[in-house]
């Protein structure tokens, strides 16, 4: 009775695990390079019952000969492949070894790896098909501190590889779609407003559009996601001005959908008011604009300032048109806009909320 007790003691870090647990337990271990498991070392008994009560994709690799024994959530990823508990993973993925191969000798060697979205082609149902892998080999130590296998943790990116491919797709036809619409709209305009407006308010509108046309650009390269500030505000302006007139100076920062579209507006008026009638209007003007950060969580606010230097001595405007309501909605086309008009030129004070205009949905 003893002896029976202690036997099953000596294996309980084979209990549970679903049904690959079964099959480990359930298969002829003694005709396997790694023998009875009431002869394991210690090392491989710990590691085998990590992988088979964990719920994240694992694969021990061990030995030599490669043993490989993984759980119920690595399972799905070799598809109709034979059941390969305790056979070579070289073996398993045969077709592959020559991409994963490498890899697995550095694993062996004590060298851990970590690769995102690996592309494979292989075969588990049948067919050759490509497939797309985020995992790591990490090597295992053995009783005497030796790498005795590797643990392979991995999850299938496939579907995200797949859906990212054809939203670029998409983008770089909605890109093409949108600006076939700009030139429409532009000519429509055209058409519409001959005789009824002058050629400066057309060029306005065309300006506009270009503008418009530009924060659409940037978001598309972002897939419809956060943009950087700095690349935003030189989207717009590149149209306007040489490089050399302009200075940015701020923090790296990521603004949201909406922030890209408003401050893409409001920095062509602020650009097209000065080179009708500021720093830009004039060989020598130049602006330079800056941003940072204030406060910390919710009270963490954006501040930009637009300032106008060896140009002439800023007016206030006599009439308030669409563009002068467009720098007054500031970053966020709401309001918080301060603009001061100084001898020496121009100074535009924008503030917003950071959680603004960092929001990531239209």
């Amino acid at each position: 009775m003893a002896a029976a007790t202690g036997e099953r003691t000596d294996l309980r870090f084979l209990a549970g695990g679903g049904e690959m647990g079964a099959q480990v337990r359930a298969f002829d271990w003694a005709s396997s390079p790694l023998g009875e498991p009431q002869g394991w070392p210690h090392s491989l008994r710990t590691v085998v019952g990590l992988v088979l009560t964990s719920r994240f994709p694992k694969c021990l690799v061990w030995g030599e000969a490669m043993i490989a024994i993984y759980n119920d959530a690595f399972a799905p990823i070799l598809g109709k492949k034979p059941m390969s508990i305790g056979r070579s993973f070289r073996d398993i993925w045969s077709e592959a070894w020559p991409e994963i191969g490498p890899i697995a000798d550095k694993a062996f060697d004590g060298e851990a790896t970590f690769i995102e979205d690996f592309p494979l082609v292989i075969s588990r149902n049948g067919y050759p098909e490509q497939a797309y892998f985020t995992f790591s080999y990490s090597p295992v130590l053995g009783e005497t501190g030796e790498v005795a296998g590797f643990m392979d943790t991995v999850i299938e990116t496939t579907g995200k590889v797949e859906a990212e491919h054809r939203l670029r797709v998409l983008n770089a036809e909605l890109g093409h779609r949108m600006k076939n619409t700009q030139a429409i709209v532009q000519a429509i305009a055209r058409q519409t407003l001959r005789g009824m407006a002058d050629e400066a308010a057309l060029s306005a509108f065309t300006q506009r559009l270009l503008a418009l046309s530009s924060a659409h650009e940037i978001l598309l390269r972002q897939d419809w996601q956060a943009a950087p500030l700095k690349a935003v505000i030189e989207g717009v302006l590149i149209h306007h001005l040489e490089a050399s007139r302009l200075r940015l100076d701020g923090p790296d920062f990521q603004i949201g959908p909406k922030a890209v579209l408003s401050i893409s507006l409001m920095m062509h008026e602020m650009a097209t008011n000065a080179i009708k009638h500021g720093a830009f209007s004039v060989p020598d003007g130049r602006v330079d604009i800056d941003w940072s950060v204030h406060g910390e969580g919710e009270d963490a606010l954006l501040r930009l300032r637009w300032r106008e230097w060896d140009g002439p001595p800023a007016a206030a405007p006599t009439r308030h048109g669409f563009g002068s309501r467009l720098i007054e909605g500031g970053l966020t086309g709401t309001g918080n806009a301060k603009l001061h008009f100084l001898p020496t030129g121009l100074v535009g004070e924008f503030e917003a909320s950071v959680n603004w205009i960092a929001a990531g949905a239209i």
